[in-house]
């Protein structure tokens, strides 16, 4: 069905911006990955702000779904309802961008939305919808992300942002116009990135970020006028293929990513980034009114956690750990950027875990409790790994089909994936520990699997309410011990639950206990049961490890 353009700026057009956006980027994707060589020549700013928009085109369908399903009820009652107001849909736009964030250039995107926001938005019930507003609206919109990066570089998208508020403050007509303007100024800046940042002179490349930002602005255009822009002239991917040969910066840098959402008050928040920018960079914080979306390149991941933790409450947080021979960890000049035969991506609950394996070479997705990642999280994750076999670990027995589709996806960009059924994350810990990239990747998955599955695993948990489990009734507050996913023991006390737990496995046989434990664990609990090991078990080893904040008090893995 032909589109029909915008004259002005209303919810339909937030709604139609950010489909036509969603398609553009999806068509786009592959090729803006394909010349990410800054900050880090990792291949994923095309899928990064794909996910982003992806997120806000779903909080902006989901503000439309709640009138269309209040105006069903109101005509059923005979009282009327109305379509959403820009507000409500340019809201939902923003907090969808900053909820789904990926990547430095993600989380700049979800700023320069917020920022149109806080202008489109204004005055309640009478925000600014006309040519006149939507200026303003660009203006803040780039002032606010250049202040949400910490160390801003030009040449990059920043510089792409603020030309298209340049472009359309001198355009004169009615929001077509403007956005015409600001699209057509955003391709000339964009054009002129290489001569402004050396590393995308090297590479024969513009800006990734920066290209990412013009298509967006494109389905802008499209939206007020029915047109469709060209795309980036084809310089955009001059030698883009011999980038893959070419040198990037000239200094090493932090090893890994880390991404997470934080509950937290502004003052916590100017404390934190002074904390992020001391430990490391590509440091980008956006949001406000409580809710925040923290990026850092970092090389002690923890670190970074826990200074979320001291500012407020981090969570959906993401670790990824750079690939080997990313120049992010190099330096220098780049070798050909050869994907590695073989990567191990796994899910873990708790940012102590990440740590233990990101330190054995995993690349990880952090889930916290009711916030299982999507299936897109876990491919982003796989193309991250940039390795030609994949062995995914969901250490989830609900994760199951989440991780399936993941696998699926990515076996169809051409990458050779196993997926290992880990049901916990000590069924991980024990496949990572045979785990050999020289074997023969079936060798390698069946030892992996045999590990895992020669584990058996428990949690200690507090009962959240009265529920029917497979011990009995349980109560709010009671401690519960699951046992290969089922309740098996409920107690008051957690020491003698976990003890009686263990008691449990450990009747079947076993050589090695696993200890994981929550930050809410009480004192001397390993002690306690390490101590119970040694005087009853002959022969069993324990070891213990700090997942953080995971869920569970304990997690417990006898093999």
């Amino acid at each position: 069905m032909a589109q029909v353009p915008q004259t002005f700026l209303d919810a339909l057009a937030v709604r139609t911006w950010c489909a036509l956006a969603l398609q553009a980027l999806g068509r786009a994707r592959e090729e803006i990955d394909a010349i990410n060589v800054y900050p880090v020549a990792d291949g994923d700013t095309g899928t990064n702000l794909y996910l982003t928009v992806e997120s806000a085109a779903a909080a902006v369908e989901a503000v439309f779904v709640g009138h269309e399903t209040g105006a069903a009820a109101g005509s059923a009652n005979g009282s009327a309802a109305g379509v959403p107001s820009l507000a409500d849909a340019v809201r939902a736009m923003a907090h969808g961008a900053l909820i789904g964030a990926r990547g430095n250039s993600g989380t700049i995107l979800a700023q320069l939305l917020r920022g149109m926001t806080q202008v489109l938005a204004a005055d309640g019930d009478t925000p600014h919808a006309d040519a006149d507003g939507l200026r303003l609206a660009l203006r803040h919109a780039a002032d606010s992300a250049r202040r949400a990066v910490a160390h801003p570089v030009e040449g990059t998208v920043l510089t792409v942002a603020s030309a298209a508020a340049d472009a359309a403050d001198g355009a004169g007509g009615d929001c077509g116009t403007v956005a015409r303007a600001a699209h057509e100024g955003a391709r000339a800046a964009l054009a002129a990135t290489p001569h402004q940042l050396a590393v995308l002179e090297r590479a024969g490349v513009v800006d990734a970020g920066g290209q990412g930002l013009v298509t967006v602005l494109a389905a802008l255009v499209q939206t007020f006028t029915g047109e469709k822009p060209a795309a980036p002239t084809g310089h955009a991917r001059v030698q883009a293929d011999d980038a893959e040969e070419c040198a990037t910066p000239d200094t090493g840098g932090p090893a890994f990513e880390v991404i997470y959402l934080l509950e937290a008050e502004d003052a916590a928040v100017d404390r934190l980034r002074a904390r992020l920018d001391a430990l490391g960079d590509s440091l980008v914080v956006v949001g406000g009114d409580g809710l925040w979306n923290v990026h850092v390149h970092v090389d002690d991941a923890g670190a970074a956690v826990e200074a979320g933790v001291e500012a407020g409450r981090p969570y959906r947080i993401r670790i990824t750990h750079f690939a080997a021979g990313d120049v992010h960890t190099t330096g220098g000049e780049r070798p050909p950027r050869e994907r590695i035969q073989r990567a191990v991506v796994a899910v873990v609950p708790g940012a102590g875990l990440a740590g233990l394996y990101t330190e054995a070479g995993a690349t990880t997705v952090l889930a916290r409790p009711g916030e299982p990642p999507a299936s897109g999280e876990l491919v982003q994750a796989v193309r991250r790994a940039h390795a030609r076999e994949v062995v995914l670990l969901p250490n989830d027995a609900e994760l199951r089909h989440t991780a399936a589709a993941a696998a699926e996806q990515a076996r169809a960009e051409g990458i050779r994936v196993a997926l290992i059924p880990t049901r916990s994350a000590v069924q991980g810990i024990a496949a990572l520990a045979v785990h050999e990239p020289e074997r023969r990747f079936d060798e390698d998955v069946v030892a992996m699997t045999s590990a895992a599955g020669a584990t058996r695993y428990a949690e200690v948990a507090v009962a959240e309410r009265q529920s029917w489990t497979m011990a009995g009734i349980c109560q709010a507050d009671d401690v519960l011990g699951l046992i290969d996913g089922d309740v098996a023991v409920i107690g008051g006390d957690v020491i003698a639950t976990a003890e009686t737990v263990l008691d449990r496995m450990l009747a079947a046989g076993g050589e090695l206990v696993t200890l994981v434990l929550g930050d809410q664990a009480p004192d001397g609990i390993a002690e306690h049961l390490e101590a119970r090991v040694r005087e009853s078990y002959l022969a069993v080893d324990t070891v213990v490890y700090r997942g953080g904040r995971q869920g569970a008090l304990l997690l417990i893995g006898v093999e």
